[in-house]
């Protein structure tokens, strides 16, 4: 690197004052009513309400078809609700923006781009310059365990290491807001458990608002510290996870967090089937 560049690594690393905390999430008396192919009105989601202070770590909870992608696709601006208001630090939500990044179940690398050009994406977006980019990718690689791949093409990656490019993607974008759907659920558990250290890391280092979708109780109560969990389009309870971190074996395996399994099992109305609603179609 030259000189120059040296002395821009050194203004950006040194020289930025430190941002207050950003991320406050609100939902008012959101509904998303869709209209089934047979002409059917579907609530995916029915008078939600709740507010989550920035950098706390969410994980939303259900079986599927119950409305957990509609809450976080209308917060990614991708749903407009139908009633209701989704706002970020009180500005209402109207369409996607740089404040919100969202990671997918699917793969979303670009397969066409080297890694780091993949990570940097966002920031080319922005119009920063290759210098800055570099200085970003660098330390985001260097996070997420991909420094000697950042000339690799997605192609010659595993999928866990795909999904650390997706991750290092977001951190570099600079969001507030990281908006995850089911992102490990395609994934071997021991590369869940890897990925699901590698995030709380990024987490505690980064204090960003993460909303993380999961059908897996397991998963939520290793990663999350407040649970909503989602029935039939409404959060049927909201909760607080006060199990001590790291949540090893042990720990999930207290009668705390066996209690705690057994309350989410009832809320979520595992063993009544005639809950589950029909709506496959509606793709929610």
């Amino acid at each position: 690197m030259s000189s120059s560049n040296e002395k821009e690594v050194e203004q950006l690393e040194n020289d930025t004052p430190a941002a207050a905390p950003q991320g406050d999430v609100t939902f008012d008396s959101v509904w998303c009513v869709f209209e089934h192919r047979a002409g059917r009105l579907v609530n995916a989601l029915e008078d939600v309400s709740f507010t989550v202070p920035a950098g706390e770590f969410v994980a939303v909870v259900g079986r599927s078809g119950h409305g957990k992608s509609t809450m976080l696709r209308v917060l990614a601006g991708l749903q407009p609700p139908t009633t209701g208001i989704a706002a970020i630090n009180g500005a209402p939500v109207v369409g996607p923006a740089a404040e919100r990044s969202m990671v997918f179940q699917q793969d979303t690398v670009f397969p066409w781009m080297h890694v780091r050009d993949n990570v940097e994406f966002a920031l080319k977006a922005q119009g920063m310059s290759k210098a800055e980019r570099q200085v970003i990718s660098d330390r985001v690689l260097e996070n997420v365990g991909l420094t000697d791949f950042a000339g690799s093409w997605p192609r010659e990656l595993s999928g866990g290491m795909r999904k650390r490019v997706a991750l290092g993607a977001v951190m570099a974008a600079g969001s507030n807001v990281w908006l995850m759907d089911e992102p490990f659920g395609s994934l071997d558990y021991f590369t869940r458990r890897n990925l699901h250290e590698l995030l709380l890391k990024i987490w505690s280092e980064t204090h960003k608002t993460i909303f993380f979708v999961t059908h897996d109780i397991e998963e939520a109560l290793i990663l999350a510290d407040r649970l909503m969990l989602v029935r039939d389009g409404k959060l049927v309870e909201d909760m607080s996870v006060d199990l001590p971190r790291p949540r090893n074996e042990d720990v999930r395996a207290s009668p705390e967090a066996v209690a705690l399994t057994k309350s989410i099992l009832d809320e979520l109305g595992i063993e009544d089937d005639s809950s589950v609603v029909d709506i496959s179609e509606a793709d929610i």
